[in-house]
């Protein structure tokens, strides 16, 4: 299922097409195997604190967020077959590289 990520208080969309991986096989595959991602579109994991690049061709920009989705930690540019994570996390939000310029912790996004 798509939905828009959005930051809460100005309305900014973050991801205009985001999917949830909510099949282990959608958490499996993740973005593997793609050639790139394009800039309105990204990946959201529930229960996750941490992320692999393994396999990837590409980077992203990954944005840890806690169960009520306020932002955590954001790593940007993040590479192939580097791994990140953030304490506190549960929420793991993978966009385009670039896609989360603007976004801080501390922010709260919504998905609708």
């Amino acid at each position: 299922m798509t939905k828009t990520l959005r930051r809460v208080g100005d309305g900014r969309v973050v991801c205009g097409r985001c999917v949830a991986a909510e099949t282990f096989w959608m958490r499996f595959r993740g973005l593997m195997g793609r050639a790139s991602l394009p800039q309105d579109e990204g990946m959201v994991f529930r229960g996750a604190g941490s992320i692999h690049m393994f396999f990837m061709r590409f980077a992203i920009d990954a944005v840890f967020c806690d169960r009520e989705l306020q932002v955590v930690k954001v790593v940007r540019g993040l590479k192939p077959w580097r791994l990140a994570a953030a304490r506190g996390a549960s929420v793991v939000i993978e966009l385009a590289a670039g896609a989360a310029d603007g976004v801080e912790p501390g922010d709260r996004l919504a998905l609708d």
